[in-house]
């Protein structure tokens, strides 16, 4: 008897083997039934969305989270992803803000057999970081809020954004400063890839329009005390402090740069970029922020198009949460590659999207979005930057964010 029963144990053993073995080996995404078919089982395919969720510029991170959520949630009910039997999930990578961790989601995200690409990252150093993972395993990665051109200059085939390019966005501060009458300027920056690109850009412009720079200087990532920056500025009495940074306390400390140049003395307005363009900014510096300056790629969402939809979506899906300048990109990122994915399973089949070649044929189908988008029309240029360029201008009034038309 004792034979018998271990005869039957080797032969269950065999059979679960098997069973596993097959399992192991099968295609991307989470399949149990026949998808697309009355009763039968969804294909899960997988969205990683990377960007700062706990630490860092969160503001920006957690609003580009929701409008995924919001993307995905509004593709689950679509006709297009019930007749293909597909069902998207969010994958989370908090990067905090920082590129190291960045690099850990990023390799996070693509053990996941069931990707089929990310949105992110914010920030560009990030950005950067992180897209050597993506393109050495030719996964998609759309960017939302990474504005240094550094980013898509690379060559990766499989990197792309949504947002406008600081070499564009650095220009139209410049012309706004200028048409603001601002005539000299003190230039900061926050040491950052994207600091740092920004006030090249905004600098050569401002001087070839006939300004002055009074002074450069550079601060630190998390620096928290700016008094010898301050002093320096106090005595070059400029019109304007350009500062090219973030806002947040833990990354370019914008919020706070501003506020402690104002206790020091300096009364005229910080002018920045859309690392600046946060509620939080407004927050952290208080009353400091009234009539401080940023540029910010896009519109503001009342002058889109589809703009009042989304917005009504957005609070409808989470009450008492404010939408932020980069939601809407995070929103048309996550579409592109949602429409993408339609594209190759309607192509090629849902089992063979998270295949090589359907890696392969997802960065095609990127690169090929003609989408009509909350931003705007979004498409692609052969670098991955979209070829809708739009930058607005907006002015702290009255304790909030105010776009300028001048």
């Amino acid at each position: 008897m004792k034979k018998i029963h271990l005869r039957v144990l080797l032969a269950v053993a065999a059979i679960v083997a098997c069973a596993l073995l097959v399992v192991g080996c099968g295609g991307g995404g989470g399949t149990t039934g026949d998808a697309g078919e009355p009763g039968g089982a969804k294909t899960t395919l997988t969205i990683g969305f990377g960007g700062p969720l706990t630490q860092g510029d969160v503001a920006f991170g957690t609003g580009g989270q929701r409008a995924v959520q919001l993307a995905v949630s509004q593709a689950n009910e679509s006709q297009e992803a019930k007749d293909l039997g597909i069902e998207f999930k969010i994958l989370d990578g908090d990067d905090q803000s920082e590129a190291e961790k960045g690099v850990t989601a990023a390799q996070s995200f693509v053990s996941d057999r069931s990707l089929v690409g990310v949105v992110g990252h914010f920030n560009s150093t990030v950005s950067i970081a992180a897209s050597k993972v993506y393109n050495e395993n030719n996964v998609v990665a759309i960017s939302y809020g990474s504005t240094n051109p550094d980013l898509t200059l690379q060559g990766f085939k499989s990197i792309f954004r949504t947002c406008a390019t600081d070499d564009y966005q650095g220009p139209v501060g410049a012309d706004d400063a200028i048409a603001l009458g601002y005539k000299t300027v003190a230039i900061v920056d926050d040491s950052s890839p994207y600091g740092q690109g920004l006030v090249v850009e905004f600098e050569k412009k401002f001087v070839e329009a006939g300004g002055k720079v009074t002074s450069k200087q550079s601060t630190q990532q998390k620096q928290n005390d700016f008094t010898a920056v301050v002093t320096k500025i106090k005595s070059e009495k400029p019109d304007v402090v350009y500062f090219g940074g973030t806002y947040a306390a833990d990354t370019g400390a914008g919020a706070l740069f501003s506020k402690q140049l104002k206790e020091g003395g300096v009364s005229v307005p910080v002018l920045g970029g859309d690392g600046l363009y946060a509620d939080d900014y407004i927050t952290q510096a208080g009353t400091a922020s009234e009539g401080d300056l940023a540029t910010c790629p896009g519109k503001p969402i009342e002058q889109l198009p589809k703009g009042q939809a989304f917005a009504d979506a957005y609070t409808a899906m989470f009450p008492g949460k404010e939408f932020g300048g980069f939601d809407a990109f995070a929103y048309d990122a996550a579409n592109a590659l949602i429409n993408a994915v339609y594209k190759v399973a309607d192509a090629n089949g849902v089992d063979k999207v998270t295949s090589p070649a359907g890696k392969e044929a997802l960065i095609e189908a990127v690169a090929g979005t003609t989408l009509d988008g909350v931003t705007g029309d979004v498409q692609f240029d052969d670098k991955g930057d979209n070829v809708n360029r739009v930058i607005t201008l907006y002015k702290v009034i009255d304790g909030a964010w105010v776009a300028q038309e001048l």
